[in-house]
């Protein structure tokens, strides 16, 4: 049996906290867990801990928050930790002093299946992009982002009911499993790395901003299904939805199907029917079904249109 490596774990979200209670339930020496700073949240600005903190703190797990990577206290406390294996999930690109530092080195989880979806947003984009299969990958850091020598993968199938959060915690499980797997091989030295391939034209994974989660409605009804499909439960495909003649208001679709039909209506008509609510496309409708008016809660389509009796609706894009 080899020597358990001590281990420093890197990450902020539910996603990250899935893969470090793997590795404290199956005895892994975790002598440290870096995490990013409080933030002030929601209309009160109190003060939030990561995902990754709160359980940490659990463990009474020695908890580090640097706000610069780079200073000097923050690597004298990362050194008396005296990692020999770094595991990263879902944290920030790390300067060579830090990664550099174990001597087993320093690996990341990536919900993706490197080349394709490098950058923030991988489970989003594959299904956004009407993805069949997704998986995880094991890769040791580099200097560049998501480009390091992959360890292992492990590919899944993405149902086409799947929406992002169904898909997220798919690929948390599978991904927590990979990293056992994966500190097993470095701890045993039986570890070999490949090459990630080089493509012409990988598939990106950019972060989500405004543009990107606005729906176009001159797109195919399918693609805008998907793209809701990917956004959803956070932060949402939106477009803007007036009402009369007030101001339009964001309007996101959490939920949707779609009708591919020949049709006379220009892209972003909406017909509203008693228990439906379609949208054109430039190849047929998207059907609503679960939505947020702004300034409304969430509600299902029935709801909405309850509310919306005798008011004319549009939408511009």
């Amino acid at each position: 049996m080899h020597k358990k490596p001590r281990i420093v774990f890197m990450g902020t979200p539910d996603f990250a906290v899935a893969n470090l209670k793997k590795l404290v339930e199956n005895d892994y020496n975790i002598v440290g867990v870096i995490t990013a700073p409080d933030k002030p949240a929601g209309r009160g600005k109190k003060m939030r801990k990561s995902a990754v903190k709160q359980y940490a703190e659990t463990l009474n797990l020695p908890i580090l928050q640097p706000t610069n990577l780079k200073s000097e206290d923050f690597n004298k406390k990362l050194q008396a930790l005296r990692p020999d294996l770094q595991i990263i999930v879902a944290f920030r690109m790390l300067p060579e002093v830090v990664w550099r530092l174990p001597k087993l080195g320093t690996f990341n989880l990536h919900a993706s299946l490197l080349p394709d979806y490098r950058g923030a947003a991988p489970i989003n984009w594959a299904i956004i992009n009407g993805e069949t299969k997704t998986g995880v990958t094991t890769f040791f850091i580099d200097d560049k982002i998501d480009t390091g020598e992959i360890i292992l993968q492990k590919e899944i199938a993405i149902d086409p009911k799947d929406n992002v959060s169904v898909l997220h915690d798919k690929l948390m499980k599978i991904g927590s499993e990979l990293i056992l797997e994966t500190v097993d091989l470095i701890a045993s030295g039986k570890v070999k790395t490949t090459a990630q391939p080089k493509v012409d034209l990988p598939k990106k994974a950019p972060k989500l901003n405004n543009e990107n989660t606005k729906i176009n409605w001159k797109d195919s009804a399918e693609n805008i299904h998907n793209l809701v499909r990917g956004l959803s439960e956070y932060p949402g495909a939106y477009t803007l939805l007036q009402i009369n003649d007030e101001e339009p208001k964001k309007f996101i679709i959490y939920e949707s199907d779609f009708e591919k039909t020949a049709h006379k209506h220009k892209c972003g008509d909406v017909i509203a029917e008693k228990k439906q609510l379609k949208i054109a496309a430039k190849d047929g409708y998207l059907l609503s079904k679960r939505v947020k008016l702004q300034g409304k809660k969430q509600m299902d389509i029935v709801s909405f249109l309850n509310g919306m009796r005798g008011k004319d609706l549009s939408v511009s894009f």
